[in-house]
């Protein structure tokens, strides 16, 4: 079976929890079926080896005619062209040309996918990973864009053939969102986690590079500076945080100015009122993360949404007890009381009681770091989500 998939991130070009997902649903797809992946970025770049079987990939710009345009139609024009790229055919056939599927992930992909699908008169399956229904700041960012934006994903998710929801409280969120969808379409297949490349790092040179106290305690945020993950949220709750612990944000790509001086200013006060507060704001390796992930006293999720939130299970896997917000998929992630402890999203003060109960015990939280990486070696496996949406293909290749 030939396959296309359509994302915006892919290595070098991560980002995200949606690029993680593509980067290693692909790697294992690959030794499945005849996989093209179609992504932004330079028809120049040089693939990044991913590990694994690496599948081709075609790498598209938006057009040069939209440069000062709203960023929604620059996406838009990336769409175009992976649909066109995915339904051509003879000489002029890029990364394989015809497809017998097409395989989207999030709005940025979702109206090539619905376009290709339509070209070629072949199953569309798409993999939401957030609803734009429910980011509503996201018009913050995007001005009118967001009204685009929305515009796609409805109409790409409710013509798809198959949904794929990354967590059950995914599935609920579409279905609530989006009540024209018929829920037999839509397919739980969760995320996963390579638990060989993410596991304990107990070196230190990556702490003492951005100036991490070894000794002392620490609790660890890495995400985008984005109203969805909840940064400002963290902030407060670090006022109340205890001293001796400390915090270090590994939090860049900012959606907008505005954001970006609201947690500047958090940062300040937090500054001027105790140490040990430590911001990375620059985008950070896989194996830097692994490190800081691993001499975590805790990690904090904040998230005020999160259909899922793989980079909980990247914590775990490496490790780390977690705090997280009650939200979205997390609990399906985070057994609470067992791998962490889950709190009411919004919520400054709940979240700073739960991070100083683990800072208080130790020992807790060193067994629910253990028992988060357990779970994500048992529960968590790349390769059976491969098999698993390899399944969905099929099904729809059937049908």
């Amino acid at each position: 079976m030939r396959v296309a998939l359509l994302t915006r991130e892919y290595p070098p070009n991560v980002y995200g929890g949606a690029g993680v997902h593509v980067e290693y649903l692909a790697r294992e797809l690959a030794r499945l079926v005849d996989l093209t992946v179609h992504c932004e970025g330079d028809p120049k770049d040089e693939d990044t080896d991913i590990g694994g079987v690496a599948p081709p990939v075609v790498r598209h710009r938006p057009w040069a005619d939209l440069s000062d345009a709203n960023d929604a139609l620059r996406v838009f024009s990336m769409d175009l062209a992976m649909a066109a790229a995915t339904t051509l055919t003879g000489e002029a056939a890029i990364g394989g040309g015809s497809v017998d599927l097409v395989h989207s992930h999030t709005w940025y992909a979702n109206l090539g996918g619905h376009l290709a699908a339509m070209l070629a008169g072949v199953p569309h399956v798409m993999t939401s990973h957030s609803l734009e229904p429910r980011r509503p700041w996201k018009a913050e960012q995007l001005g009118g864009g967001y009204r685009l934006s929305s515009w796609a994903e409805k109409t790409a998710i409710e013509a798809a053939s198959a949904v794929v929801a990354v967590s059950a409280g995914m599935k609920t969120d579409i279905l609530g969102a989006y009540p024209g969808v018929d829920p037999a379409k839509v397919h739980i297949i969760r995320n996963g986690i390579d638990t060989d490349e993410y596991s304990p790092d107990l070196g230190t040179d990556v702490l003492e590079r951005h100036g991490v106290d070894p000794d002392r305690p620490s609790v660890v945020f890495v995400g985008r500076i984005t109203r969805q993950k909840g940064v400002p949220v963290l902030l407060r709750a670090a006022a109340e945080l205890d001293p001796r612990a400390q915090l270090v944000l590994c939090a860049g790509a900012p959606d907008t100015p505005e954001l970006l001086a609201e947690v500047t200013e958090l940062v300040d006060a937090l500054h001027a009122r105790r140490d040990g507060v430590i911001w990375i704001s620059g985008m950070l390796q896989k194996p830097e993360v692994i490190q800081l992930l691993s001499h975590a006293s805790l990690f904090a999720c904040p998230s005020v949404y999160e259909p899922l939130g793989i980079v909980n299970l990247e914590a775990m896997a490496c490790g780390a007890a977690v705090v997280a917000s009650r939200v979205g998929g997390i609990p399906e992630v985070v057994d609470d009381g067992v791998t962490g402890l889950l709190v009411p999203p919004n919520d400054p003060p709940a979240l700073a009681a739960a991070m100083n109960e683990l800072l208080a015990d130790t020992a807790r939280a060193r067994a629910m770091g253990q028992a988060g990486r357990d779970r994500a070696v048992t529960e968590f496996g790349w390769p059976a989500v491969a098999r698993e949406t390899a399944r969905l293909y099929e099904s729809l290749a059937a049908g």
